[in-house]
């Protein structure tokens, strides 16, 4: 007998994937907080310290094709909503306690995505040593590219990351520059948490994160990788 819901539940939010009719379907969203250095630093921090986590709904997902314009609402509670331009890892096979040497036999491949953040929010949580979930974890929160599965993505490990707002560069880095690179990442994740099929990681951004305002357009890119363009309404 099929089950039955006392409401529909949600589709399940999926990502398409280069190449390939069939689509990724999101299971959780992981970020990885301050990791590039000079980030640290812009944000009063220095120093590689160990690396910390925080999560994001998977229905914050804004999934923006391949050469389309997608666009996000300018969250309410806010007057400091800042981009921060990432690249994502797609977990393909799961795994706990997942070792740095083994850890890319896990991925699936590779995406541009956006890490919104309500940096007024974050800042007041910070102050009172409260969760940052209200900063990070609201709706439309993270866009995100097609996926590029490994074998088609070239070296996006090492390859250039940037943003542009309106035309104007914000951002520019190399994903090299990591602190804490994306094996090392993964075994630091899986030691907390089971990865699972579908799981997204978000690996840090670079320094330059700053304000958009509504009418803005962000152009995220990490070379190899399809190009992720989001206006802000």
């Amino acid at each position: 007998m099929a089950s039955e819901f006392v409401f529909a539940p949600p589709a399940t939010v999926s990502i398409p994937v280069v190449g390939k009719a069939a689509r990724f379907p999101v299971h959780r969203i992981y970020c990885v907080g301050r990791n590039y250095e000079d980030h640290a630093k812009e944000m009063g921090f220095t120093g590689r310290e160990p690396p910390f986590f925080f999560m994001k709904p998977a229905d914050a997902a804004v999934v923006v094709e391949a050469d389309q314009t997608g666009t996000i609402a300018y969250p309410t509670l806010t007057k400091n909503l800042h981009h921060e331009i990432e690249l994502v890892v797609a977990i393909g096979t799961g795994g706990k306690n997942i070792q740095a040497a083994d850890a890319h036999k896990h991925i699936y491949g590779y995406a541009v995505g956006l890490d919104m953040t309500r940096r007024d929010l974050q800042g007041e949580m910070k102050k009172q040593g409260r969760p940052w979930d209200i900063g990070k974890g609201f709706e439309q929160s993270a866009p995100i590219g097609p996926i590029v599965p490994v074998a088609d993505a070239g070296d996006a490990e090492k390859a250039e990351i940037s943003l542009q707002v309106n035309g104007v560069d914000r951002q520019r880095s190399t994903v090299a520059k990591l602190i804490w690179n994306v094996a090392e990442t993964i075994e630091h994740l899986s030691a907390a948490w089971e990865l699972q099929p579908g799981d997204l990681i978000f690996t840090g951004t670079p320094e330059g994160v700053a304000a958009v305002v509504a009418g803005d357009t962000l152009v995220g890119e990490v070379a190899g990788l399809p190009k992720l363009t989001v206006k802000v309404v």
